[in-house]
């Protein structure tokens, strides 16, 4: 689709500077801008490019004004970052908004779903699935026995969705995600083997949450696994079953959460962090990356390391782990000195 510098002015409240008429239909950096693109100007250190991009239009900050010509048309509002993930997210619901069911897919007689709805070709909806309004499953996405998807949640290609989950409203389950897979209970028996456990509790996912493409989450044993809402999981991620994380926690990639654990709300968990089961981390925690966590955290806590440390106990004991070998050469100097 095209848009004309006037009809983005108007989405986004802002006044235009050349030609109303110009017109785009890509999006690009403001350094490599071309004829038929839309960029944005943030960062001071990007200037110098609006004055040699070839975008057609550029969004800037109202106080902007050129020390130089500039071919670009400009719109200017009042913040052009936010105005630019406006213009992304409103760009992204357009490029999103499918409707109508595909065929080759699978629709249970005893599946219902509302209006709007979008079910890509290859897709198998399985028996008492209740899908909400305006949600787009896209093609050879797997939905189970008795699942319930909210309004607005958006399914994206190749996710599997197993039986007795729950998906709230408006929430983004990106391609390869598995949600309701069995959890990791198995019980030693007297010949050396595993008895499997089974697990009969579900996952609930709140509204807007969004999660990042290969990530696992676990049925619980007993009960639920809970993603609270507003919570975010990047790529490659496993949380186990009965754990539950917390509103508007974010976790970053390739991080494990072991089953039982309890996370609180808006914690930020950085990439490659490993998090023990059957502890509890309260409200506010920060973990920075590739940290190890085996105890119970309190509320506001910084963490880094394996096993993790307060961050300032950290960045000190790390100063000494830099000296280490200084440290033990003084050391052996002074045992050396002492027998002479």
């Amino acid at each position: 689709m095209k848009f004309t510098a006037q009809q983005i002015a108007g989405i986004l409240e802002g006044d235009v500077v050349g030609n109303p008429d110009a017109e785009v239909s890509k999006l690009s950096k403001i350094e490599e801008g071309f004829e038929g693109s839309l960029t944005f100007l943030a960062n001071p250190k990007y200037t110098p490019h609006i004055y040699s991009t070839q975008a057609s239009i550029t969004i800037v900050n109202k106080t902007f004004v050129p020390e130089n010509s500039v071919k670009t048309t400009l719109i200017k509002v009042d913040d052009a970052y936010l105005a630019f993930s406006k213009i992304l997210e409103y760009y992204s619901a357009i490029k999103l908004n499918k409707v109508g069911i595909e065929q080759p897919s699978f629709i249970s007689e005893s599946a219902s779903y509302g209006d709007a709805v979008y079910i890509g070709a290859f897709s198998y909806i399985s028996d008492h699935v209740k899908i909400g309004n305006n949600v787009k499953i896209f093609p050879n996405t797997y939905i189970g026995e008795n699942v319930v998807i909210g309004d607005n949640t958006i399914i994206f290609s190749g996710a599997k969705i197993y039986s007795e989950t729950i998906i709230g409203a408006t929430c983004v389950i990106n391609s390869g995600v598995i949600i309701g897979a069995d959890g990791f209970g198995f019980a030693p028996n007297e010949n050396g083997g595993y008895n499997k456990i089974p697990q009969t509790g579900n996952v609930i996912i709140e509204d807007y949450v969004d999660i990042g493409a290969a990530t696992t989450i676990d049925r619980a044993t007993m009960g639920s696994t809970i993603i609270r809402e507003g919570a975010k999981l990047d790529n490659h991620i496993q949380i186990a079953h009965n754990v539950e994380i917390g509103r508007n926690t974010v976790i970053a990639a390739q991080s494990g959460v072991a089953g039982s654990t309890k996370i609180g709300s808006n914690c930020q968990i950085g990439g490659q962090v490993g998090i023990a089961g059957h502890i509890t981390i309260g409200n506010n925690v920060k973990i920075q990356a590739q940290s190890g966590i085996a105890r119970n955290v309190k509320d506001n806590e910084v963490l880094q390391g394996s096993p993790a440390l307060s961050l300032t106990d950290y960045n000190k004991s790390y100063v000494h782990f830099k000296n280490l070998p200084k440290i033990v050469r003084n050391i052996n100097d002074l045992e050396k000195n002492k027998w002479e």
